[in-house]
């Protein structure tokens, strides 16, 4: 466990403007975290996103994204929301990071500018550099580039949605982390998620703790997790057996002409 529990330091503004108007966040007050991978499930709209991303901007993680947190555009409610939030560690800690399935392609793209950009002032230095000047100055820049094609490839954008955010997963993951994720699942097929699955567990034993937002049933299962119901206000722990996200899934493979006759109005 790296953090204990979120709270507020004070009380939250009345305002009909988003986040606070959010019932999930006009209700909170303290959320005690009891296991070392926590799943924020509800219904789009209920919040858990929005309480991710503010955890995110109180936490001052590293963000991969197209920008870093306090340069995204996207998450200036969350970090408005952030600010009222108290974080209790039990060991505090900078390793791990904060990301959103859909900020992938902005992440290559960066990557890709970033690599770009140190190869175009290498070549720069061609028209101010001589000798051992040159190579010394065009080596570091290369250097920095080749760390990012050694822990990216060449391209990320060449490999499929799934493969790249898993490769930039993987990568980036070391232990006594913390990692806020927004349904990672999103790029993954039923076989990446179970090796997904495989990863959490091997970085859990290595001391990382997961808070992830998901509509997942399978990465729901993950032994031992806690899970938060964001469809109660306050937030409630509850049981995977009992999530609608279960058993409407296992009711529908059971039985899919069943909700397609009930759904197109078949007799």
């Amino acid at each position: 466990m790296i953090i204990d529990s979120i709270e507020l330091k004070s009380s939250l503004p009345e305002s009909d403007q988003y986040p606070f108007n959010l019932e999930i966040i006009k209700s909170f007050k303290k959320l005690k975290l009891s296991a070392a991978v926590t799943f924020l499930v509800g219904e789009n709209g209920s919040g858990k996103s929005t309480f991710l991303e503010s955890l995110a901007a109180a936490s001052s993680l590293p963000t991969i994204g197209e920008y870093e947190l306090e340069e995204d555009p996207s998450l200036i409610p969350a970090k408005s929301l952030g600010k009222y939030f108290k974080i209790r560690w039990k060991h505090r800690t900078q390793k791990g990071f904060f990301m959103r399935a859909e900020d992938f392609f902005g992440f290559s793209k960066r990557m890709k500018k970033l690599s770009d950009e140190l190869e175009e002032t290498a070549l720069g230095y061609e028209a101010t550099h001589v000798g051992d000047a040159l190579n010394r100055a065009q080596g570091t820049l290369r250097g920095q580039r080749s760390q990012i094609t050694n822990r990216y490839g060449d391209d990320l954008d060449n490999n499929s949605h799934g493969e790249g955010f898993f490769k930039v997963f993987q990568s980036r993951l070391v232990s006594k982390g913390l990692y806020l994720l927004d349904e990672p699942e999103t790029p993954l097929s039923p076989k990446k998620i179970l090796s997904f699955l495989c990863i959490i567990d091997e970085m859990v034993s290595n001391g990382s703790q997961f808070i992830i937002s998901t509509h997942s049933p399978m990465l729901m299962a993950y032994p031992n997790a806690e899970i938060l119901n964001f469809d109660e206000s306050p937030i409630a722990k509850t049981d995977y057996q009992s999530l609608e996200h279960v058993t409407l899934t296992k009711g529908f493979l059971e039985c899919p002409e069943r909700y397609f006759n009930y759904l197109f109005d078949r007799d």
